[in-house]
């Protein structure tokens, strides 16, 4: 894979100069540039490599007033070269060039001493030794020293050697199938329209592919690509890479924004991230601080929350998130470096573990646990705790490539072997949304008790209607989540579903002795009452008991097919009203319909209870009245 070379060094220590001299390529392109004898903006060239590899090369300047476009290039470098001028040795833009690399996790890098012409060797030497003093405990401690004449050409052999050397041995981490193209520089070619360049930090594009900026949303397409000055139909990670853009505008576009495939990012304004304060911060990071964040190519204005406690100290290392002004789009593990606003210096910097920043309480120590393994280098681990922080709302499998930043395969793999072992579960195939076992089992759990408290309160009802559960305990889940609880303990047999009623296994309607013998009462006085039933005032009185207490036994003998509420207060027992049906069937089978006079014949009933029993006919979609008639309701095909 394609690995890129950054310059880091303070201004006029000759980064630039020396790229020339070993590319050819003078990266100072601006009239200013030129005027001013500074590198103001990112610079690119590349080195061919003996066996036939092209390097690429960021050249960033070395000014402190233009720190953040070194930061935007360095953002996608592999390996630095550290440019210390001879005549100067090591200064402010060396030692802050250098803790940014660090926090952008560079871990490899050579360094050249430049101007080794202008100094005698005592100097050099002595100058060597400082640079060696000075990068002692940090990524360059073992780094080879190389004095180096841009004007002379002195040691710039040994120079590429050691830069072919360290490219061999550098492998760069990026996803094979996530394309990243963070936008560094953005103009117009004539006959070609909006092109915009960048360091393509992983996947790869192809020609003609369909595009998205992120943030913002618009789509575009790869009209034309370019890597290294020449056309090429596709680009992989590691190439600086230009893209010519249809249909949009060179104003529709921004550094900082970020080239992707549609639906593989997902701007946030909240994320969390492991910060380390620089031990030469000088000051306390506070809680609530607002800084200048870098991330990729983008420059915003963010805020510091610190969650368990109220200052970062310099050299402490601790879980922060970060407040964003709008949604912006990272991945796990992406590197971002804080500056302060007075004096403008960088203080702290780490790397992303939360992407998709959850509402959680300060002080949480649950929700810390949880924060603290996605720190693990365990992507097992690291996935459980991303599933468990978004909790019943669940995370796709597109969500969690940048949650985790594994590759497609290898996440489906690591998901399918979560789920047999419980950890996870797969809640919607459509969506490819999972939800974490721990979430699960407490839903499920929750489900289990809102049925049991029906069953406390409801004791001679079967059960809860599904409808009902879904509205309490279900409030706020999706209808999906929901469903599947609900299922899964029914196929667990710890619910048990009766149609639409829901109960727990060891549920049955039991009655209290007094509700047993008016159980017994009512059954017997309406099965005696056949088809002219008693007014159930005239069956409760004797009784002493009011229509109230009796209220859950009438419900519990209508849910248990004994009797047919006809209207209030008036009760059928089932078989008396069963004969009815089959004798106003018989009569409309045969004359094709029916009057209420018709029905007092063949029932031989006083209008008492002719009019609601039609009624209740027609409601149960036996009979439909047509006029003052009643014919039968034809059955639906």
């Amino acid at each position: 894979m394609p690995v890129i070379m950054g310059t880091a060094g303070h201004i006029d220590h000759g980064k630039t100069t020396l790229i020339k001299a070993l590319t050819g390529i003078d990266c100072d392109r601006l009239k200013e540039e030129k005027k001013r004898g500074i590198t103001i903006e990112l610079g690119f060239a590349f080195l061919d490599l003996p066996g036939g590899a092209r390097l690429g090369v960021i050249d960033v300047p070395g000014h402190e007033r233009f720190v953040k476009n070194m930061v935007a290039g360095a953002s996608g470098v592999d390996f630095v070269l550290l440019a210390v001028a001879a005549d100067e040795g090591v200064m402010p833009q060396t030692r802050e060039h250098l803790e940014i690399c660090t926090l952008l996790g560079i871990r490899r890098g050579l360094v050249a001493l430049t101007k080794a012409d202008a100094v005698d060797a005592d100097w050099l030497e002595m100058v060597e030794e400082d640079v060696r003093g000075s990068l002692a405990g940090s990524f360059l401690e073992d780094a080879p020293v190389l004095p180096v004449s841009a004007h002379t050409g002195a040691g710039l052999d040994a120079l590429r050697a050691a830069i072919a050397e360290l490219a061999a041995r550098t492998t760069a981490a990026r996803p094979a199938d996530l394309f990243r193209l963070p936008v560094d520089r953005v103009f117009t070619m004539r006959g070609h329209g909006t092109v915009v360049t960048g360091t393509l930090v992983s996947g790869r594009i192809a020609e003609g592919e369909e595009v998205v900026l992120f943030p913002g949303g618009a789509r575009t397409r790869a009209r034309g690509l370019q890597s290294h000055g020449q056309p090429v139909t596709e680009a992989p990670a590691g190439r600086r890479t230009a893209v010519n853009l249809a249909g949009l505008e060179v104003e529709d576009v921004a550094r900082g924004q970020v080239l992707a495939r549609p639906g593989t990012l997902f701007p946030q304004t909240l994320w969390d991230v492991e910060l380390t304060a620089l031990a030469s911060a000088g000051r306390d990071l506070k809680h609530r601080k607002e800084i200048h964040l870098h991330h990729g190519t983008r420059e915003v204005l963010a805020k510091v929350l610190l969650l368990d406690r109220e200052a970062l100290r310099p050299g402490e290392t601790a879980l922060c998130r970060l407040l964003l002004p709008e949604p912006m789009p990272g991945v796990y593990g992406d590197r971002v470096v804080l500056r302060s606003f007075s004096p403008l210096r960088t203080i702290a910097g780490g790397r992303i573990i939360g992407p998709h920043g959850r509402k959680l309480r300060r002080g949480d120590q649950g929700a810390l646990a949880r924060l603290r393994a996605l720190a693990d280098d365990d992507q097992q681990a690291v996935l459980a705790a991303q599933l468990a922080l978004a909790g019943p709302e669940g995370v796709s499998l597109a969500e969690l490539r940048t949650m985790c930043a594994l590759e497609a395969r290898a996440l489906e793999r690591l998901m399918q072997q979560m789920c047999s072992q419980g950890a996870a579960y797969l809640v919607d195939k459509d969506e490819r949304t999972h939800v974490a076992g721990e979430v699960m089992e407490a839903l499920m759990a929750g489900a289990l008790e809102r049925v049991a408290a029906f069953h406390r309160a409801e004791p001679m009802k079967q059960g809860i209607l599904r409808g009902e559960l879904a509205s309490s305990w279900g409030r706020g889940l999706s209808e999906r989540l929901a469903h599947f609880v609900v299922e899964r303990l029914v196929r667990r047999g710890e619910l048990v579903a009766e149609a639409e009623t829901l109960r727990l296994p060891g549920h049955s309607v039991s009655l209290a002795a007094d509700a047993l013998r008016l159980r017994t009462a009512l059954e017997d006085a309406y099965r005696q009452g056949g088809q002219t039933p008693p007014n159930l005032k005239d069956v409760l009185e004797p009784l002493g008991v009011t229509a109230r207490d009796a209220a859950p036994v009438l419900r519990l003998l209508q849910e248990s097919g004994e009797l047919v509420k006809v209207k209030e207060d008036m009760y059928f027992h089932a078989p008396a009203l069963e004969a009815l049906r089959a004798r106003v069937v018989a009569f409309l089978e045969e004359k094709g319909e029916m009057g209420a006079a018709d029905f007092k014949t063949v029932s031989g009933l006083s209008r008492k209870y002719l009019i609601p029993l039609l009624e209740q006919f027609d409601k149960e979609r036996l009979t439909v009245r047509v006029g003052d008639m009643r014919v039968l309701r034809r059955k639906e095909k």
